[in-house]
């Protein structure tokens, strides 16, 4: 693609970054076979390569975004589908991510838009905070009635009542600052990212992972002082926030790798992972001392599954006769192009995978994306549990906390980290335990 930038644009380094992104694009429309937002909409706009065009106006002319590439843009998932399909390597996750930041810089949303953006990037990386407000959300939901009506502002307020599970969990010791020793012999030594809204949703997955990597031999550190790793932020265009995010994270996760050491630092919600590992490009234009701690951090991302399979995962129980419907998180297999591995782990750990139709398209779920776009996250939701259901399998499973909370209401779904622990030696996922409780085995 031809590009027009100034030498004065051409300075700023994130113009320059999307330019060389923009000539990589050669308009051969692969990805709009694979984009779910043109599967549904049919809209050219609403396709990587006719968002690129808009970006690529809206950057060159220098002006201000318009409704119209703030419309189309907001409706992009970030799931990455296109990067997996594109065969000229455009990285089209940079390209949007400038976009929305872009777009964050310039254009003045609705009021009652702002606000909710404002709610959701200030309450869902605090997990006090989160926990507060599902609190405050079950309280409300018998009031769901009086948010009708057509407009996108109702739509959101339900779809956040929606999404607010019926209890919460009671906090975990998982997420506190310590160093879980490993069982025997020290044959590892890793950090855990702890994250933000999955302490709150689904501390079980930390405690899951805790187990199996200590009785695997890997000691498992939670360094104090980390947080979100920044994605929800980021991906609503908030870069100052996002990038503060990281940067505590670099910097405490940093002093440990130079400290006593680390083999990786596990991430076990797929969709952080991409973000994590992303940190060398998000400060690549920072001072060299940032700079090379983020490269650092970036280089010792790993999903847990990696891990797993690095360190010769080994179930000790019998076949479970369990047959797993396996949703690839969009984060882990077009994000991160981890593909094969968990499906592997969890035949290796004895469970019968099948793998749905479609299996390339997003649920939904897609940060605060089925927040902010209901009607769309909906129609994908429903289109994806369709597919699953299909498989014939008695539950789901998936990598990434979003997803488990936007296909939760269908089919029983399990991290396939806890379902990997189970078969290891650990706990019966809630899941699990719900199925031979209702085939009188439990």
């Amino acid at each position: 693609m031809r590009t027009e930038f100034t030498a004065a644009q051409l300075a700023d380094p994130d113009i320059r970054e999307s330019n060389g992104i923009l000539r990589t694009c050669v308009h051969c429309g692969f990805c709009t076979a694979t984009c779910p937002t043109f599967v549904l909409l049919g809209d050219e706009l609403d396709s990587p390569r006719g968002r690129i065009y808009l970006i690529k106006d809206m950057l060159e002319s220098g002006r201000a975004a318009r409704e119209e590439e703030v419309r189309h843009v907001d409706r992009c998932l970030s799931c990455l589908s296109c990067m997996t399909t594109c065969p000229s390597g455009v990285n089209y996750m940079h390209l949007v991510d400038h976009a929305r930041s872009h777009i964050e810089k310039t254009y003045s949303r609705p009021l009652m838009e702002r606000g909710i953006r404002a709610v959701l990037s200030l309450v869902l990386p605090r997990p006090r905070l989160f926990r507060a407000a599902l609190a405050s959300a079950r309280l409300a939901r018998p009031l769901r009635g009086l948010f009708g009506g057509a407009s996108m502002t109702a739509k959101r307020l339900r779809a956040m009542l929606d999404l607010a599970p019926e209890a919460v969990p009671e906090p975990g010791e998982s997420a506190k600052p310590m160093v879980h020793r490993a069982e025997g012999r020290r044959r590892g030594r890793v950090a855990l990212l702890t994250g933000c809204a999955q302490t709150v949703l689904a501390p079980s997955i930390n405690e899951a992972t805790i187990r199996l990597l200590t009785r695997m031999g890997i000691e498992v550190v939670v360094t104090a002082g980390q947080g979100c790793c920044g994605a929800l932020t980021h991906h609503m265009g908030k870069q100052g926030s996002s990038h503060a995010q990281a940067r505590r994270n670099i910097e405490v996760w940093a002093a440990e790798a130079r400290g006593e050491g680390l083999d990786a630092i596990v991430v076990n919600a797929s969709g952080c992972g991409t973000t994590v590992k992303d940190y060398g490009h998000m400060f690549r234009e920072a001072e060299p001392g940032l700079r090379d701690k983020a490269a650092l951090v970036a280089e010792l991302a790993k999903d847990v599954s990696e891990v797993l399979e690095a360190f010769g995962y080994d179930p000790v129980r019998e076949r479970p006769g369990i047959a797993v419907a396996y949703h690839a998180a969009c984060s882990l297999q077009h994000g991160q192009r981890i593909t094969g591995v968990p499906k592997a782990l969890l035949e290796r750990a004895g469970f019968d995978v099948r793998v749905p139709a479609e299996a390339h398209l997003c649920c939904g779920s897609a940060g605060t994306y089925n927040i902010l776009q209901p009607e769309i996250a909906g129609r994908l939701r429903e289109r994806k549990l369709d597919h699953l259901a299909a498989t014939g399998a008695d539950l789901v499973a998936s990598g990434n906390i979003g997803c488990l909370t936007q296909l939760g209401g269908g089919m029983p779904v399990a991290h396939t980290v806890e379902l990997l622990d189970w078969m290891a030696g650990g706990p019966a996922p809630a899941a699990v335990a719900a199925l031979r409780e209702r085939a009188g085995t439990a």
